[in-house]
């Protein structure tokens, strides 16, 4: 018998969905390739009640607590395809499953992509940061680094210092005299030449190449990273899109509709967020699926 709901995406906005759903009494299915976006960083931190937990502990402890409901089911695979239509939807996975269900949910996030500049990849969620409000603290203070190259990232330079002493890395984006003063008042020191990569092998900090020759000591390197949807079916399903500072999100209603019918979205592909707010948007979607289902079953036939 197929579930009521096919999930995409087994992290804090799947899991959050599926909960919502279980404890409906709905069956559902939760499709996981086990690539949390958080997977580079070592601690999670905002989360009421578990600050500080590690992301991997934090996702097995909800996903047992999730398939301790009979009405769940778990299969770790990559979904690579999907269709829907107004009967339904059905999932294709890498190892060849084909699953069933009314309807799908797309919670498998998104992707950061990274500026291209030797050395970042490779101390993503150590050094090289993305969200100060997720890492700041830890950071300790002392000197660090925002990359710009980002429309935002002037305006938002100011926002830094309250995590450590900045120097605003400008990478020729032009800065108006507004955001200088802003940057002046908060005490963020500019930087206009060139950075080229980024080096050092403490877990501590990094230094930031500069095209004059320079290299600069700084404890963590903030960086503007784009996004781009982690899952092929956003783009098969036909899913509107709608472009947020940062990339691209998936186009949702108030009930984490998409614009394809029994499709559903939720998450950090929806919003741009954290843990705490993806599982939010977990939440309103569960609520929002189950209360689509019960509209069907209440048809006469």
């Amino acid at each position: 018998m197929n579930p009521d709901v096919l999930i995409v995406g087994g992290s804090y906005a799947g899991i959050a969905a599926g909960l919502i759903l279980a404890r409906a009494r709905r069956p559902v299915t939760v499709i996981d390739a086990g690539s949390p976006r958080n997977r580079f960083a070592s601690h999670s931190h905002g989360v009421p009640g578990l600050d500080g937990i590690s992301g991997a502990e934090l996702l097995k402890t909800a996903r047992q607590q999730l398939l301790d409901y009979p009405s769940v089911r778990w299969v770790h695979a990559e979904a690579v395809q999907a269709n829907a239509s107004a009967e339904g939807v059905e999932v294709r996975t890498a190892d060849g499953q084909v699953l069933a269900a009314r309807k799908l949910l797309l919670a498998s996030g998104i992707a950061d992509q990274l500026p291209e500049l030797p050395g970042l990849a490779a101390r993503w969620g150590s050094t090289v940061l993305h969200c100060p409000y997720c890492h700041g603290y830890e950071v300790g203070g002392g000197a660090i680094g925002l990359l710009g190259g980002h429309p935002m990232s002037a305006g938002k330079a100011p926002l830094f210092a309250d995590w450590g002493n900045v120097t605003f890395f400008s990478q020729g984006l032009p800065i108006t005299d507004e955001e200088r003063a802003a940057m002046q008042q908060r005490g963020v020191q500019i930087e206009t030449s060139p950075v080229l990569g980024v080096q050092g092998d403490q877990p501590t900090w990094l230094e930031v190449e500069l095209a004059d020759g320079r290299r600069i000591a700084q404890r963590a390197l903030f960086v503007p990273a784009t996004q781009a949807m982690a899952t092929p079916l956003v783009q098969q399903l036909g899913c509107t899109l709608v472009e947020s500072p940062l990339g691209v999100l998936i186009e949702v209603d108030m009930m984490k509709q998409t614009s394809v019918p029994n499709v559903y979205a939720a998450g950090d592909a929806t919003t741009v967020g954290n843990i705490t707010l993806a599982m939010a948007e977990g939440v309103r979607a569960g609520i929002g699926v189950h209360h689509a289902l019960v509209a069907e079953d209440s048809v006469p036939r």
